[in-house]
C-alpha cells in the first residue's frame, strides 16, 4: 500500500487520510450497482467504501493484520457486500474465488505503503518519528533491521541504488557497514542520522537525505515489485470481458512495471520475425488502454493532499482474448538477493 492510500474511517467514520485520485479511479472503474470489484489494497477502506456506496460488492484484500482488524466495522456495515481478506494482492484471483467469485468486473490497486503505516512510528516505515526499524507489512519475516545489519555491503548498495534510485548508494552502504560494526542499527532515527551524515543535506533539498534509503528497504523487505507483477497477472486472469483494471502507483519503478505490462498486453508482438518463416498471427490483445498517458492529481488535489503529487493512475479494459504467456523479463524486475537472514 502506498502513501495517501484510501483511509476513510471504518463504518462511515471520519476520515483520517484522503484517498488519492478517488474521482478518476471511480470514473475509470465505471462501477454499476451489482458489480463485483476487487480492492487489492484495502488500507483503511476509502476505495472500498466508495465502491460500496456505488452499489458494488467488494472483495478487499490487505496483507497487514492491523488494516484487517480496523476494517471489521465496515464489513459489519456493508450488509454482506464487503468481503475482507487478509492476504497478498498477488493472489487476488484466488482470494476472489474463495469468496465465491470466479470472475469480477473490476480490479483496483493502490501500490506501496499506506498513510496509516507511515504515521505509526512503531511500524518503522518512516523516520518522522523514531521507532523500531521494521517496515514489514505482514508483521512477519525479515525486517528492515535484519537487512541493514546482515546484508553484504555490495547487496546493500544494489538494494539502495536500484530500489531507492539513490545515486550515493555506495556511500550510504559503506556508512551503514561502519555503524553496524559499532552497534546494531535497530531504530529509524539512528538509520536516518547515519544516512544524513554520510551524504549530507544541501540547502533547498525538498526531501530528507534518508528518504530514498527508507523507500528502498521498504520495497525490498515486502517484495513489492514482485508482488505487483503477480497482481497484474492475477487481475488479467480474473477480470471478465469488459472488466476494468485500475492501478495507482507512486514510485517510478512501480509505474514502469504497470506501463510495460499494459503495453505488452494491449499491443502484443507478432509471433513471427523477419529473420524467421512466418508462423501466423500473434496473440490477440487481452487489454485495451483507457488512456495512453497516466492520469495525475490536479493542483487542487495536491494542495489538499501533498502525498498525491507523485501518484500516477493507469487503466485498461479487459478484452475477450484468452490469457497468453508473457516473459517475466518484460517487466524489468531487478535481480536482487533473497532477504533470508
Amino acid at each position: 500500500m502506498m502513501a495517501g492510500r484510501s483511509t476513510m474511517g471504518v463504518a462511515g467514520g471520519p476520515a483520517r487520510h484522503i484517498p488519492v485520485l478517488l474521482g478518476p479511479v471511480m470514473e475509470a472503474l465505471a462501477v454499476r450497482p451489482g458489480a463485483v470489484v476487487v480492492d487489492g489494497t484495502f488500507g483503511a477502506g476509502g476505495y472500498s467504501k466508495a465502491l460500496l456506496d456505488a452499489g458494488a460488492t467488494v472483495v478487499a484484500i490487505d496483507r497487514d493484520p492491523s488494516a484487517i482488524a480496523a476494517g471489521r466495522g465496515l464489513v459489519e456495515a456493508s450488509s454482506g457486500r464487503l468481503h475482507l481478506v487478509e492476504g497478498r494482492f498477488g493472489n487476488l484471483d484466488q482470494h476472489a474465488a474463495s469468496c465465491g467469485f470466479d470472475a469480477v468486473d473490476g480490479v483496483v490497486l493502490d501500490v506501496g505503503v499506506s498513510s496509516m503505516q507511515l504515521d505509526e512510528a512503531e511500524r518503522g516505515f518512516s523516520f518522522r518519528a523514531d521507532g523500531p526499524l521494521d517496515m514489514r507489512m505482514e508483521q512477519a519475516g525479515p525486517s528492515a533491521a535484519d537487512v541493514v545489519n546482515n546484508a553484504a555491503v555490495a547487496d546493500l548498495t544494489r538494494i539502495i541504488g536500484i530500489l531507492g534510485e539513490e545515486r550515493k548508494a555506495r556511500t550510504v552502504a559503506g556508512a551503514i557497514e561502519r555503524a553496524r560494526k559499532e552497534a546494531p542499527i535497530t531504530r529509524t532515527a539512528a538509520l536516518a542520522e547515519i544516512v544524513e551524515r554520510a551524504i549530507g543535506k544541501r540547502p533547498g533539498d525538498k526531501i530528507h537525505p534518508a528518504t530514498r534509503t527508507f523507500q528502498a528497504l521498504r520495497i525490498y523487505v515486502n517484495r513489492e515489485l514482485e508482488e505487483l507483477v503477480s497482481a497484474l497477472l492475477a487481475a488479467e486472469r480474473v477480470l471478465s470481458a469488459g472488466g476494468r483494471l485500475v492501478v495507482v502507483a507512486f514510485h517510478s519503478l512501480e509505474d514502469r512495471i504497470v506501463k510495460r505490462f499494459l503495453n505488452a498486453r494491449a499491443r502484443p508482438k507478432p509471433a513471427g520475425s523477419r529473420h524467421l518463416p512466418e508462423t501466423g498471427p500473434g496473440p490477440e490483445p487481452t487489454f485495451s488502454l483507457l488512456s495512453r498517458k497516466p492520469i495525475e492529481a490536479d493542483a487542487a488535489e495536491v494542495a489538499a493532499n501533498p502525498r498525491a503529487r507523485s501518484a500516477r493512475m493507469r487503466a485498461a479494459l479487459r478484452t475477450e482474448a484468452p490469457v497468453f504467456d508473457l516473459d517475466i523479463a518484460a517487466f524489468g524486475l531487478p535481480n536482487l538477493p533473497d532477504p533470508a537472514f
